[in-house]
């Protein structure tokens, strides 16, 4: 079996670059698109991408654990047959939802507002089938662990897209004709990148079987709650999006007062709270087919350490941040976005990290066990508590009630999720001392860290500030952990050298007998 710790890193390198590259682009589009080019496309790409997460969300989960399961049993022809099985499903899926769209045309062009914006749309319709396709060849080559592939599949995509755009947006066009390149750079994208992970499938050993009826039942049923959960939660944004303001404006905010500090929050706040989830991710992606690989031989002993480790890790990874965010946040919204508002925001939202990333790592754990549909009930349990908190909270912390909102989501969602997990693996995953511990480290971290950022403003730069600030956040939590026998560096330096599956974060007590 592969190192997952190197997996992981593989993995957090690429997204880093993939974002790295969306970036780029958003800059190229909004520097020579100009802003009214660019909403165009966004209003059609928000319709776009709710169609895409019906083809492409819970589909490619399925088929990699499906497949690993399969491949870790050496059942070749029924691996082959599933990717058969799920190509046809999946294409039928996209021409039904391009046929909707074509036949419902008028419906679209009244939610879309705009007569141009409905023309993108139609340019983009037929990446839902290359898209679908594309999920299909990438699930199977993530369920046989080839994260190498999986990786620049991503990559590639993205670099397709910034190449294309250069080529046929201009600042000379107006602002129409270049949100039409958009749509097409997107649909030119997905078609290149759907031949790329073909070519990739095929060049890796895969092969395509004969159809048989029982592939189409476990990959519709498991797919189904996670493709659901993902539909539901695309359109919580616009209910989001409708409801503080509105509540915002309820207490005596102004409509414009309102969705300026909308805007602050989800614009330049929150999308910092998710820096972690890239980590986060990685490691989740990785688990999906090692997971699933441990209950198919029925290692139960491997699937309880992997359970473990990796919420400690995503809880730990997350935790790294939470005194930077909370004792530098002003100085960062200064940096980042000349907003002061945005860093207060920040230092307010820094716990919220902690359930996110519960949340995260536990709702990939489920889904790698095979209890997407509990996790759909525990997602809605934490939606209903969450747009309850906003519809409630707004006369008592304004704009903050989005921030706990959010994070009373996140913590009904990740502690139930915990409960099934710890059901369902029959192990003590002593997650509450940890859990603890974290707690009472951070505050002091975050102190000192407010009190070395507020020392250094008089005699650095900004810049130079935030570097010393996030040094002296990240070590000192570091070392009160391995202080209080909650992470030892020295085994961290051992295990990493050994290149073994996964970072072990043990006791000192542990260690000390075995080194």
């Amino acid at each position: 079996m592969k190192s997952l710790f190197k997996t992981v890193v593989l993995i957090t390198i690429f997204s880093f670059l993939t974002r790295l590259l969306g970036f780029v682009f958003h800059i190229i589009l909004s520097r020579v698109v100009g802003a009214e080019g660019v909403g165009l496309y966004q209003v059609a790409a928000s319709v776009f991408m709710v169609l895409m997460t019906v083809i492409a969300s819970g589909l490619p989960l399925i088929i990699s654990r499906i497949c690993a399961s399969y491949h870790a049993n050496n059942q070749k022809k029924r691996e082959a047959s599933l990717i058969s099985v799920a190509l046809i499903y999946a294409i039928f899926c996209s021409v039904l939802l391009c046929c909707v769209v074509l036949v419902f045309k008028s419906v679209f062009q009244k939610l879309l507002t705009n007569e141009g914006c409905i023309l993108i749309l139609l340019i983009m319709l037929p990446s839902l089938i290359f898209s679908a396709v594309y999920s299909v060849f990438r699930g199977a080559l993530w369920g046989r662990g080839n994260y190498f592939a999986l990786c620049v599949t991503e990559f590639y995509e993205q670099l397709v897209r910034i190449i294309l755009g250069v080529l046929v947006i201009s600042s000379s066009y107006s602002a129409m004709k270049n949100a039409l390149n958009i749509g097409w750079t997107m649909t030119l994208a997905c078609f290149l990148s759907m031949i790329y992970v073909i070519l990739l499938f095929f060049y890796y050993g895969g092969k395509l079987g004969k159809l048989k009826r029982e592939e189409f039942k476990p990959l519709i049923k498991q797919s189904s709650p996670i493709t659901l959960m993902r539909v539901v939660g695309s359109f919580s944004q616009p209910l989001i999006a409708f409801i503080i303001p509105a509540r915002l404006r309820a207490i005596g905010y102004t409509s414009s007062q309102a969705m300026s500090l909308y805007g602050i929050a989800v614009g330049m706040t929150m999308p910092l709270l998710f820096i972690p989830t890239t980590i986060i991710g990685s490691l989740s992606t990785a688990l999906v087919p090692d997971i699933s690989t441990a209950v198919a031989q029925n290692n139960q002993k491997h699937v309880q350490e992997r359970v473990s480790s990796s919420i400690f890790f995503a809880l730990f990874i997350s935790a790294l941040f939470v005194p930077l965010f909370i004792g530098m946040g002003e100085q960062i919204g200064l940096f980042l976005y000349n907003n002061i508002m945005s860093g207060t925001l920040l230092q307010s939202a820094g716990w919220v990290l902690l359930p996110l990333g519960l949340t995260n790592i536990t709702s990939a754990l489920l889904n790698s066990l095979g209890l997407e549909k509990k996790s759909f009930i525990n997602f809605m349990f934490g939606g209903i508590a969450m747009f309850v908190s906003m519809w409630v909270l707004p006369p008592l912390l304004g704009i903050n009630a989005l921030v706990w909102g959010l994070g009373l989501n996140y913590i009904v969602v990740s502690f139930l999720n915990f409960l099934l997990i710890k059901k369902h693996v029959k192990a003590d995953l002593k997650l509450t001392k940890k859990v603890l511990k974290i707690i009472l480290l951070i505050i002091p971290c975050s102190a000192l860290t407010s009190f070395v950022v507020s020392l250094a403003e008089y005699v650095l730069p900004l810049f130079f500030t935030l570097v010393l600030g996030g040094i002296t956040g990240v070590i000192s939590f570091a070392l009160l952990s391995s202080v209080f026998n909650l992470f030892d560096l020295r085994a961290f330096i051992i295990t990493t050298k050994k290149r073994i599956n996964f970072p072990n974060f043990k006791l000192r007590k542990n260690v000390k007998k075995n080194v």
